[in-house]
């Protein structure tokens, strides 16, 4: 019996509902036949262009009987019922074209279904070497065509014998990856929609005594003055604080979207059944005892998540701290924090539950007013993806604001944060997890591969809370700058000194510096401030106020600097105690607070970090070029890497009195380099010899490789080449954030400093003449003390095209070009190595799923 592929997935439909599609098992029978009985009869003719009013028996045998290789069918289930089915069927033994059909139950068409199915259709079938779809669809079938002609494919018809065929070359393009991602994007941003703008919520674990968290939690959604019914569930009491409760929920006559859930771990089960029952859309699960607690637990959570999915629902936690909505026509306070945040333009996402409220509190401190927040806590299902994918439509919000623990698909994040910072900024924690495949490669102290791959996707990454919100102050109410310059205005000397003495480390430039003096009234400092904001020498300002006295309510600047409508932003140093630097300015409760901090290192550290995201938004979207097709894989480095227009300077292996003529056979000069590591390219510990003339400079210097390194030693000889700055290229496969590509200069000091720049592949134009300036030691490119510059676009050419063969090649598991000569015209590549393994599924590629 053939082995069923692991095909399975989780898929959302257009409205934000969760289905389960799989590949089709011969226990299926009764339940296909069971949906064909629930087919229309037109739904029937159109799929089988006839009556078709049941399904003979051999039909049967063969629809639920496949080899998943010429032939494979998913089906879809939701609520234990099959409601779908679509399937493809090689066009004779050994053709690369086969055909395709689907079809969905009725009452669940116009939901997307058509799309998932053709999507993963496509995935199987590309997997089993099938590079053509064909099709045959009545003309009046217009859904049916609408769903293939919009897949973003390049599909010709005719109209033959009153059919309408199709076909289709189903390699993934541009247009279909377009098409998919936005289908998901939509898709995901109507499924959180729904649970942060729910028409109801119903609370299961608040105890009638009022105690507990779920009693609190009861208690913070009527206090917020939620706009919908909040529905106690419990088992017994008649009302539970103050409302009325039911023992279930379901046949409640109030439509109810979300569930809050605060049982016992063990009880969970039940809930989601009752949920279910009632049409709820999603539950945030405030409960622990899960994956935090041990492998117990991390079954339990498991079967949560299934019990969840398989319902069409979405799952917040468990073991988080809730979400919230601030909008006046919603009031959500769904979480453990007493207060729902001020109102205002900030999106947040937090994973962890125990600081949670401990960041809301800070932004409500620092006069940070949220549009939603989002607490994932163990992250089973919602993330910080799909949060992103809802802030990116969210009409309420401007800009987004993440502590992420750990990476759930960071190549997902890095696609869906580099489209949203294009539109609204993005400024995240830095993650303490380290791509396990980076450790590998770099040993510098700092996660530089996390940092470069946040910094490609467009998103301010900070190291501290602190800083997060200091930037956050920065990206609400106030504009981007539009270059580096920053002009300061402060009535203290040694505020205006330190200012210029911290800019260069943020990326800042200072125009000018006014000094007013200590003196100086308030109205005068003002009016200077509003001069500098009016000044097209600057770009940003920052006013540094150190009052004499430093009395609560006394400090009238600060509420005159909130006055001004600054054309480009203004930070505020506050040099005082924070709760006394802080209050005045947000004392009315403005949600466009004062960007106000009690340090002239934070302001200009924030506005450092805001400055280089405005530099990246202001460049141009980097492109993907197109080369030649890609070749077949090939398990010799040299070549592969020659496929793809990147030669590799040849060399042989050779040991003992067969030097020599190895060497002419290549061509004199020569050079001898000791084969095994780790003395290869190892100048400075006598391993290589360079220019060799002659046969007998060749033996010579064989003979003093073998006194050092041991008799029949085993060289690269190799031909010269002309002298350059040796580089280094590396491609890493990493298994959450899928193939890497790192630049760096060679040498031992810049191995010992980890001193390698990475970028996600494949890479854009933009993205390869960045990462050739990006390592450290780039300035030895560009011409460092007199030293003529390399020919960059020749290594932002090499980059490119490693970073498609990395994308394109998933039998690469890691590859080296290592050194490389890069000259003021042209390179040259010496050596190469790679590991080939069989390839594994990377995240964020193929069709749509849920993680």
């Amino acid at each position: 019996m053939t082995e069923t592929p692991k095909r399975a997935a989780d898929v959302l439909l257009s409205d934000g509902t969760t289905v389960h599609l799989r590949p089709i098992e011969p226990d299926d029978a009764d339940r296909i036949v069971a949906l064909h009985s629930r087919f229309s009869e037109r739904t029937r003719y159109l799929r089988y262009f006839s009556a078709y009013p049941r399904i003979p028996q051999r039909d049967l045998d063969r629809f639920v009987n496949v080899d998943h290789h010429d032939r494979e069918a998913f089906v879809i289930e939701h609520g234990g019922e099959l409601i779908a089915v679509g399937r493809y069927e090689r066009l004779g033994a050994g053709s690369h074209q086969a055909e395709v059909a689907f079809v969905v139950e009725d009452a669940h068409q116009g939901r997307g279904i058509g799309s998932v199915l053709i999507e993963h259709l496509v995935a199987a079938a590309s997997q089993e070497g099938i590079t053509e779809f064909e099709a045959d669809v009545l003309p009046v079938n217009q859904a049916m065509l609408r769903v293939f002609m919009a897949a973003g494919f390049s599909i010709e018809r005719e109209f033959s014998d009153g059919v309408v065929h199709l076909w289709f070359p189903i390699a993934a393009t541009p247009d279909s990856m377009r098409v998919q991602w936005a289908r998901e994007q939509r898709a995901e941003t109507r499924s959180i929609g729904r649970l942060l703008n729910p028409r109801g919520v119903a609370v299961y674990g608040a105890r009638a005594d009022g105690t507990g968290i779920g009693a609190a939690i009861l208690a913070h959604l009527k206090a917020a003055g939620f706009a919908g019914p909040i529905v106690p569930v419990h088992p017994s009491a008649s009302t539970v604080g103050g409302l009325p409760a039911v023992p279930v929920l379901a046949g409640h006559p109030d439509p109810v979207d979300l569930a809050v859930v605060s049982v016992p771990a063990d009880a969970v089960p039940s809930v989601v059944a009752d949920c279910a029952a009632a049409g709820v859309h999603g539950l945030v699960v405030v409960s622990a005892g899960f994956a935090e607690a041990g492998p117990a637990g991390a079954e339990a959570q498991a079967a949560l998540l299934r019990a969840v999915r398989s319902r069409g629902m979405r799952l917040v936690g468990p073991n988080c701290l809730g979400i919230a909505n601030t909008d006046p026509s919603v009031q959500l306070n769904a979480t453990l924090a007493p207060l729902l945040p001020r109102p205002g333009r900030v999106g947040f996402f937090s994973q962890s539950a125990a600081l949670g409220t401990a960041l809301l509190a800070e932004a409500d401190r620092r006069g940070l007013g949220l549009s939603t927040f989002v607490s994932a806590g163990n992250r089973a299902d919602v993330s910080g993806n799909d949060a992103l994918q809802y802030w990116r439509e969210d009409p309420q919000t401007d800009a987004v604001l993440l502590y992420l623990e750990t990476f759930g698909n960071p190549r997902k994040f890095a696609r869906i944060a580099r489209e949203l910072a294009r539109r609204k900024p993005v400024a995240a924690v830095a993650s303490p997890v380290r791509p396990p495949a980076l450790d590998a490669v770099a040993t510098g102290p700092d996660a530089r591969g996390v940092a470069a791959l946040f910094a490609s996707s467009g998103v301010i990454r900070v190291d501290t809370v602190a800083e997060l919100f200091d930037v956050g102050l920065l990206l609400v109410g106030q504009p981007l700058p539009t270059g580096d310059r920053v002009a300061v205005v402060t009535n203290a000397a040694a505020l205006g000194v330190l200012t210029v003495a911290k800019a260069p480390a943020a990326g800042l430039r200072v125009a000018s510096v006014r000094d007013l003096g200590p003196s100086v009234s308030d109205a005068d400092f003002v009016q200077a401030v509003r001069e500098a904001l009016a000044d097209d020498s600057a770009d940003a300002v920052i006013a540094a106020y150190a009052p004499a006295l430093a009395l609560p309510g006394e400090l009238g600047v600060a509420e005159l600097l909130r006055a001004l409508e600054p054309v480009r932003p203004l930070a505020v140093v506050l040099p005082a105690d924070p709760s006394f630097a802080f209050a005045p300015a947000y004392r009315s409760g403005d949600p466009l607070a004062l960007p106000t901090y009690p340090a002239v290192e934070e302001a200009v550290r924030a506005l450092g970090r805001v400055a280089r995201y405005a530099a990246w938004r202001r460049e141009p979207v980097g492109t993907v070029p197109s080369f030649p097709p890609a070749p077949a894989p090939s398990s010799s480095v040299d070549e592969l890497l020659a496929a793809y227009g990147v030669p590799v300077v040849p060399s042989l292996r050779a040991s003992g009195e067969s030097v020599p003529a190895v060497a002419e056979s290549l061509g004199l000069p020569v050079a001898l380099k000791v084969a095994t590591k780790p003395w290869r390219h190892r100048i400075d510990l006598g391993a290589v010899r360079l220019n060799l003339t002659s046969p007998d400079l060749v033996r010579e210097a064989y003979q003093e490789l073998e006194r050092l390194f041991g008799i029949g030693v085993e060289v690269l000889v190799q031909p010269m080449v002309a002298p350059g700055v040796a580089c280094v290229v590396e491609v890493v496969d990493d298994p959450a954030f899928g193939p890497v590509v790192g630049f760096g200069l060679g040498g031992e000091a810049a191995d010992l400093l980890g001193d390698r720049a990475w970028r996600p592949a494949p890479l854009t134009d933009r993205d390869a003449a960045a990462l050739v300036r990006a390592p450290r030691a780039a300035p030895l490119l560009t011409g460092y003390r007199g030293s003529a510059p390399v020919d960059l676009d020749a290594l932002a050419d090499l980059l490119l095209r490693i970073g498609r063969l990395a994308d394109e090649q998933p039998t690469v598991s890691s590859l080296s070009l290592n050194p490389i000569l890069a000259r003021p015209e042209g390179l040259a590549v010496l050596h190469a190595t790679a590991t080939f393994t069989p390839p594994l599924p990377r995240p964020d590629s193929g069709p749509r799923r849920l993680y």
